[in-house]
């Protein structure tokens, strides 16, 4: 047999053959030709390779070389290594500069000097002039036509080197740090006048570095995109001069009687002297004060070199003298707020000089301010607080006062609108609210004990657990575990993010599991608006500072009763029903009861005390009006064990007795009667609370007029002030 192995056998012991076959030599070229071509490759590749790092090895040589000759030596090594790392840090300095710049640049996207096209008198809900807002064109004067010394007192007192710095003096700011070092305080600002001018324009008078960061990026972008003389005009014409005036020309009228263009030396100081503090110096309130200030205006003159001793001591020895007028309590914070409003609301039409009538109640908005500042006097050294707001809105939407802070001279910035805070307690009406839609009641139970959610253990306050427990003794306690649990076993997150919204909220919720006990942030307005809707029956509390807005010629462009659609149902009667029947039990048995009004006054609320005792709030509303409370500090520091049942609900007491004197009182939807049943007294309570040998009478206050006939008396009042005397009458009828 043929071996198979050998390839030299095949059929008939002959070699194999096929019509297509090569002949062997050819067939051994292909591969070899192959191995070769990829051998190119490879030795291609590795002396280019060696060629290209050869020679950037000899151009690096040559390099190092050339610029050996030029290495510095010595001190000048010093100064070129440093320049070297100050060109480093400088660029990546510039990286993080640009960062820090864009939120800043944002609020300059839009029309920006929209502010300034509108002229707005503004009505309280009677009908009487509260205040102005915008520019008055008719009184706004250009810059050009302004007094020479008035314009020398201003830069000499606000801003010396104004046309010498970019936006930013930074000779200026070293000079004010010196003196304040000295000084052992803050005695100068560094601040220029085109930084003050960016903080009036895009900024509040928040103090914290983030502003004051935005403050100076702004001052540079405003140098950059006007001129000196448009920069000086806009802060002329958009700064707080005190007495509810803004700008030079509305404060030279206003004090003075007068054209801005016919002050004299010794006004225009007084005017220059209110840029720094309008309501400590303002000549209407405390004339020595202002005349004071306004010396110290010829004082700055005289030391910068604009005018001489002898051009100023005319002004010296005749101190500028005011109009003698009552001081008149502008609601400013409000204002602000409503011309805000305003400026939404007008674009349904184009006219710009206009008369607000606005839903402010003079009364509750005096009687507000008067409780938040009395209650920061009295109290406010003992708990460290420093700063409170509030607001009041009437069953209907209506507000009827607004206070944003101690003094809006001091600080323009509304705590009750633009403050975010941490509603701590108060924030569970929303987690309740969801689980009385959800088909529990204010008798469901639900166990009060520690739990944990992910890698977080909420605690109740003095870490006490009462086991099982109803939901209204959940809510009136403000146990903390309760909401947590009812989140996380019933219903999640999102309902409640929801429910807040829906009920009036309109800063933007968190999304993390610790909200239901209050640590996302809110405004003093959004708890007010949220908590309204209780007493209006589950329905929208359509929450709103304008009534009307009319044009000079008296035709109405916006009426809200006329405009805005209905209130919609934001909570089932069943729902609201349940949680008013909760909160109304919270100033009896729980945590409000130091809120509890007089005369056997129903209202419901709640209380909220965020970590550390940094925000204390009280929440509370009867049929008539709704009102939240706050108290803190602006720098975020700890109260001194400041809790929404101390301080806020004592405050939330002032108010609301003030504003239910003299009114029909309206009944809390779901609360059957409209005054608590008085739990019996023993004999020995009696005994205790009133001698036996002389029991006195219960203390009842006397009712107060309303606030209708009060205007009505106060009128007739004035008109006999200013009638002649009686005795002066018969005389000259006899004559």
């Amino acid at each position: 047999m043929a071996d198979p192995s050998n390839p030299e056998n095949g059929p008939e012991n002959g070699p194999e053959t096929k019509p297509d076959a090569q002949p062997e030599g050819q067939a051994e070229q292909r591969p070899r030709r192959k191995r070769h071509f990829f051998l190119r490759i490879d030795s291609w590749i590795d002396s280019t390779l060696w060629n290209a790092g050869f020679r950037l090895a000899e151009f690096w040589e040559d390099t190092t070389i050339f610029f050996r000759r030029f290495r510095a030596r010595g001190w000048w090594r010093i100064l070129f290594e440093l320049l070297g790392e100050g060109l480093t840090l400088g660029t990546a300095g510039s990286i993080v500069m640009l960062m820090l710049a864009m939120p800043a640049f944002e609020a300059t996207q839009g029309d920006w000097r929209n502010r300034g096209n509108f002229a707005v008198t503004f009505l309280d809900r009677y009908g009487n002039v509260i205040g102005h807002r915008g520019i008055i064109h008719e009184n706004s004067v250009p810059v050009d036509q302004l007094p020479d010394y008035f314009i020398k007192a201003v830069l000499a007192t606000e801003d010396r080197r104004f046309f010498d710095h970019f936006g930013i003096d930074i000779f200026g700011l070293f000079r004010a740090l010196t003196v304040n070092a000295q000084a052992g305080g803050v005695v100068q600002g560094g601040s220029t006048l085109t930084q003050q001018l960016a903080k009036n324009i895009f900024l509040s008078n928040e103090r914290s570095i983030d502003r004051k960061i935005k403050e100076a990026f702004l001052a540079i972008w405003l140098e950059a995109n006007l001129s000196k003389k448009e920069i000086l005009s806009l802060y002329l014409d958009r700064t707080y001069m005190g007495g509810g005036t803004f700008g030079a020309a509305a404060a030279a009228q206003f004090y003075f009687g007068k054209s801005i263009t016919d002050v004299n030396l010794a006004e225009a100081a007084m005017l220059a002297g209110l840029f720094k503090a309008p309501a400590k110096y303002a000549p209407h309130v405390n004339l020595p004060a202002a005349r004071a200030r306004a010396n110290d205006v010829l004082t700055n003159l005289v030391q910068s070199g604009l005018m001489t001793e002898g051009q100023v001591i005319a002004a010296r020895r005749n101190p500028a003298s005011v109009v003698d007028r009552a001081q008149i309590e502008s609601p400013d914070f409000f204002l602000d707020w409503a011309f805000d409003e305003v400026q939404r609301l007008a674009t349904r039409f184009p006219q710009r000089s206009l008369i607000v009538r606005t839903t402010i109640d003079m009364g509750l908005q005096k009687a507000t301010e008067d409780s938040i500042e009395s209650s920061l006097m009295e109290y406010g050294e003992r708990y460290h607080a420093s700063q409170g707001a509030s607001v009041m809105i009437e069953n209907g939407g209506a507000v009827r006062a607004m206070v944003g802070g101690r003094d809006y001279g001091e600080s323009q910035f509304n705590r009750a609108t633009k403050a975010l805070r941490q509603p701590g307690s108060s924030f569970k009406i929303y987690t309740y609210s969801v689980a009385m839609e959800s088909g529990m009641t204010p008798t469901s139970t639900i166990i009060d004990a520690p739990i944990t959610w992910g890698n977080w253990s909420p605690h109740n306050y003095e870490n006490r657990y009462e086991g099982k427990v109803t939901l209204t003794q959940a809510i009136a306690q403000s146990i903390n575990t309760v909401p947590v649990r009812l989140a996380k076993e019933k219903f999640g997150i999102q309902p409640i993010r929801d429910m807040a919204k829906n009920l009036g909220v309109e800063t933007p919720i968190r999304n993390d599991k610790t909200i239901p006990i209050g640590t996302s942030e809110v405004t003093v307005l959004d708890q007010a608006t949220a908590y309204s809707v209780f007493p209006a029956d589950g329905m929208q509390s359509r929450r709103h500072a304008i009534a009307q807005i009319m044009s000079y010629d008296g035709k109405v462009l916006y009426d809200f009763n006329r405009d805005e659609p209905p209130a919609k149902r934001v909570l089932s009667e069943k729902a609201n029903s349940y949680m008013t029947q909760m909160l109304t039990q919270i100033p009896i048995v729980g945590t409000g009861r130091k809120a509890a009004l007089d005369h056997g006054i129903v209202m419901g609320g709640k209380t909220g005390t965020t970590q550390a005792y940094r925000d204390a709030w009280f929440i509370g509303f009867t049929g008539n009006y709704t009102c939240a409370v706050w108290f803190g500090n602006d720098d975020y520091t700890s109260t001194n064990n400041m809790t929404g049942g101390t301080l806020p609900a004592m405050t939330f007491k002032k108010i609301m007795d003030y504003a239910h004197q003299g009114i029909v009182l309206k009944p809390i939807p779901g609360i059957d009667n409209p005054f608590p049943v008085q739990k019996p007294q023993t004999v020995a309570a009696k005994k205790a609370q009133t001698p036996a040998d002389n029991p006195l009478p219960p203390l009842i206050r006397p009712r107060s007029l309303s606030v209708d006939s009060t205007r009505i008396l106060r009128d007739i009042g004035e008109k006999l002030k200013a009638a002649a005397p009686l005795a002066a009458q018969k005389v000259a009828e006899a004559k």
